[in-house]
């Protein structure tokens, strides 16, 4: 059976790729620290050893729209374009050509539709920014293969947090069970507080930095039951307008298991956001 080689949360701020990549005269003063950081991270993944990435993200409607809004959808192509029109533009983000592992995206829509999660499923589906920069400051090299699920945190009506992290020890479990001997990595991105086009987007952190705090303690120490006990669908508009992504760091909680205490924790204040990071190795800490 599969190994879970490492199990992944963080944040996906697009606008690392150009803040890590221009000339010294052209970064903003808080890449150095951000870069210093993210390399840390991402020697968690490459420890890790990993074979196949499962990567769990939300489409920023790009690709889909209030015509057609699943809840929960497994990609299950060969290949997948990645990050669109306006990322290059706004973000200064590459195109990309992510290669799919279709073996175990059979899997999981299998055993998921069989466990009772209507899962969808797209043979075309383009992947956005959700998903390309874990990859980007995880894995720049894109040279493994991905199963992309995209979860609904955008459109309402939304799935129930408790809904985040039962289809979170889903995944796990069906990944432990699919017949391979590969090493997957699961790895999924959200929000801490954030605002989009409120008036607490700009700031000189996250719109509500003690939300944040309590959050980043609730992950690092897998207490699902706390968080399930203070986040609901109504409370998740306090911290912010765009906080429902925390619901994708609650699936990441349930694929990690309750009170599984994570191995890398870190986080980082940006001038509008709290970036954070964290990795848990099931089978324990990579020698």
């Amino acid at each position: 059976m599969a190994t879970i080689a490492a199990v992944i949360a963080s944040t996906h701020h697009p606008f690392y790729y150009r803040a890590s990549t221009a000339p010294p005269e052209e970064r903003p003063p808080f890449a150095d620290a951000w870069v210093t950081k993210i390399l840390a991270f991402r020697e968690t993944l490459t420890r890790a050893r990993p074979d196949v990435l499962v990567m769990v993200g939300s489409d920023h409607f790009h690709q889909l729209w209030l015509d057609n809004m699943p809840q929960f959808l497994v990609g299950k192509a060969p290949f997948y374009d990645a990050n669109w029109a306006n990322e290059e533009r706004e973000f200064g983000l590459p195109r990309m050509l992510l290669r799919g592992q279709e073996d175990l995206s059979a899997h999981i829509l299998r055993g998921g539709l069989d466990e009772g999660f209507d899962l969808a499923f797209s043979n075309e589906l383009r992947i956005d920014h959700s998903i390309t920069c874990p990859i980007i400051t995880l894995r720049p090299e894109a040279d493994l293969p991905i199963v992309p699920i995209y979860t609904n945190i955008f459109a309402p009506p939304l799935p129930q947090p408790k809904r985040f992290v039962a289809l979170g020890r889903a995944i796990r479990e069906l990944v432990e069970s699919w017949p391979s001997e590969l090493r997957v990595a699961i790895i999924g991105t959200g929000h801490l507080s954030l605002e989009l086009g409120g008036p607490r987007q700009f700031g000189p952190h996250g719109p509500d930095p003690e939300f944040d705090r309590k959050a980043v303690e609730w992950i690092a120490n897998g207490d699902i039951e706390r968080s399930l006990a203070e986040v609901s669908l109504d409370s998740l508009w306090t911290p912010g307008n765009a906080t429902h992504g925390f619901m994708d760091f609650m699936l990441m909680m349930g694929v990690a298991g309750e009170g599984a205490k994570a191995d890398h924790v870190d986080s980082l204040d940006l001038f509008h956001t709290m970036e954070a990071y964290f990795t848990w190795y099931p089978e324990g800490v990579p020698a």
